[in-house]
Formats: structure tokens, sequence, C-alpha cells
């Protein structure tokens, strides 16, 4: 059973445009850098409202875009690289985006990133039946030239979260979330609360799910994340999710400078079948995440080829394993191995829903 913490890093963006005017005649094709009215991102069109305000709209609504959609590079995180980087393009008559560049970069993959948002940008805006008010001049849509500085900025985090854009989660506490019975007893509650469904009973289905529990002040609990790396499937989710909230009440409250707030606790709940066709499913299981654990634990003493082949074992026994593949791909990763750490994360993508994971993947899967 484990218990851990994340904390998150915050990007933060800012943009402008500038621009020099020039003259031109219907069906120039000159890019104006300064007109006397400039383009806009889309959303603001429909308000009521100046044209300054419009402006102002679009900016915010342009600043969100990025926000949304980039994603601040691993290699810049490692090497701890903060400052701006500058992009241009056109926004061309028809509302979408032309020869997007980048102009000044900081390197460890932030220009590239910052690119890739723009460059995705047409294909986003498509999707949704929006476009850019086009540059305007003497009344007439213009090509127009967009200069765009991005902030990379590495922050600390606050004290705390919203899960899911609702349940805030105090990640940073002085007295952490403790089960009253500590963690001995919350495993002996889950194992004698945690049922196989009915349905499968006979079906040998074995495996683990990883789950995040909300508990706040009150007593009130609930999951506020799963990961059910063996595709288990919904029937097993929900049994999880009534084991653990069945814990209503039993739980001791975070603290934060004098205060019980809401925090978290991180567990993981296995399903054993227990039909005696299954014993060699069991033992295939026991073993394979044995054999997970060896592997991990020499990865990090150093002997990094061993615990590879460790992890191999345990996917040739449970190649479907979404946590074993995780933990082979992170080892590549980190080698450097990017193709066998691309395959592996693949494969987690296709089982599982894990936000690093699609974060890492368009890093490492060129």
């Amino acid at each position: 059973m484990t218990h851990k913490m994340n904390m998150k890093q915050l990007l933060i963006l800012s943009f402008l445009f500038t621009s020099t005017f020039l003259f031109s005649q219907i069906g120039d094709t000159t890019v104006y850098k300064v007109l006397e009215e400039m383009p806009r991102f889309p959303g603001c069109e429909g308000l009521d409202t100046t044209v300054h305000a419009k402006n102002q709209c679009a900016q915010t609504a342009l600043l969100l875009f990025f926000n949304q959609n980039i994603v601040y590079p691993l290699d810049a995180r490692n090497q701890n690289l903060e400052g701006q980087v500058v992009i241009s393009f056109v926004v061309e008559k028809d509302g979408y985006i032309s020869n997007a560049k980048v102009l000044r970069d900081i390197g460890g993959g932030c220009g590239e990133e910052a690119l890739r948002v723009a460059k995705g940008m047409n294909e986003a805006l498509k999707s949704a039946n929006l476009k850019w008010r086009p540059g305007m001049n003497g009344g007439l849509p213009v090509r127009s030239q967009f200069t765009l500085p991005i902030k990379f900025k590495l922050q600390d985090p606050l004290d705390f979260v919203l899960a899911n854009s609702r349940d805030t989660v105090y990640v940073v506490v002085d007295d952490s979330l403790k089960y009253k019975s500590g963690d001995e007893g919350l495993a002996a509650f889950l194992e004698s609360h945690l049922k196989t469904p009915r349905m499968y009973q006979d079906s040998c289905k074995v495996g683990q799910m990883d789950l995040s529990l909300l508990a706040r002040p009150d007593g009130y609990v609930k999951v506020i994340d799963m990961t059910d790396y063996w595709n288990l499937g919904v029937e097993f989710q929900w049994e999880a999710i009534r084991a653990a909230t069945a814990t209503w009440g039993q739980w001791i409250p975070a603290k934060r400078k004098g205060r019980e707030v809401p925090s978290s606790y991180d567990f993981t709940v296995q399903f054993l079948p227990e039909g005696a066709g299954c014993q060699q499913v069991v033992n295939d299981y026991k073993n394979a995440v044995a054999l997970a654990d060896e592997g991990s634990r020499l990865y990090n003493e150093g002997q990094k080829e061993a615990g590879i082949a460790k992890l191999s074992e345990a996917i040739k026994l449970f190649p479907e394993n979404a946590n074993f593949l995780y933990l082979r791909g992170q080892a590549y990763m980190n080698m450097d191995k990017k193709e066998e750490a691309c395959e592996d994360f693949r494969k987690v993508h296709e089982m599982a829903s894990i936000p690093f994971v699609e974060q890492l993947m368009p890093l490492l899967c060129k």
C-alpha cells in the first residue's frame, strides 16, 4: 500500500502583438504588421461592446487556448529552464493561421512545444466551427503578422489543488490524513469489503487498482481518481469504489495551519479469485508482482539491465498489464531509450488513462 502526494507546476503565459502599417491595394498579398483593426482570436465577436473590450476578451481567450494545450517539456523541467519563447504566425484573410515559426527559444523543447500548439490551432478551431476575425484595413480583411511571446515559468504550487475541477484537495499539510486504525486496519477493512463481482467469480480475473480517496473533515469520502492497470472493467471498478467509500467516518482529517482540511489518500486494492480452478492464475499473479517489485529494486540500485529483465519476466506472465509496462517504460525513458519507452507507453495508453503518459507520448513518440 502506498501513500503519495502530487505537486503541480504552473505554466504562465503572456502575449502581445506588434506591427507596422503598410498601405496596399485590394487583392494585395502583403502581410501587415500594424492595421486599423488587429486580428482577434474567436469567441468574443458576439459581445455588444467596444472594439477595445473585444480585443481584451480575445487576448484572454488566446491565453486560455495555449494554457490548456501546452505542456511544460520534460527536458525543460529537468533542467529548471524558464524564460520567454517568442513565436509568430500569419492570420490569413480566411480566419486561419499559417507560417508559424519560432523567433526566440530558451531550449529544453519549449520552442517546439509552443510551435506544436500553434500548428494545431487551425484543426482545433475547425472542429469547433470557429475562426479568427482577420485584421482589417479600410474595412477589408488583410493578411496580418501576429507575434506571441510565451512565458515558461516553474512556480511553487499552492497548498491545494482542484480535483476534477471542483473538489479542493490539500497537497501541502502539517498533519497527513490517517485511517483511524492505521494502514494495517485499512488493508484489513478493504480486504473484508472488497468482493469479486458475482458474474465474474468463476472467471479467474485477477489484478490491482490504484485509488485516490478524498476525505473531508466532516467524514465524507469519495473516490476522485482510479487507475485500472489490469483492465478489469467497470464491474470491478464499481466494487473498488464501493469498498473504498465504505470507510466514511473512519478517517482522521489532515490539518493545515491549525485547521482540518480535505485531503487525499492513495492506496491499492487487489482482486484475487478464490475458485479452486484459479489457483494457477493467482500463483502467476503473485509471482509477477514479486518480479516487478524485484525489477524496480534492482533498477533503483543501479542494476538497470537486470531490473528491466525482471520487469520483462513479469510482463511475459501478464502482457496486458499496464502497471508492469508503465514501470518498464519509465525505466527505458530514464535510460534515454525513447523507442522502447514509446512502445511500452503506447500499450499503456491503450489500456489505462494516465495523464503522465499522455503528456510524455508526444515527446517520446515522434
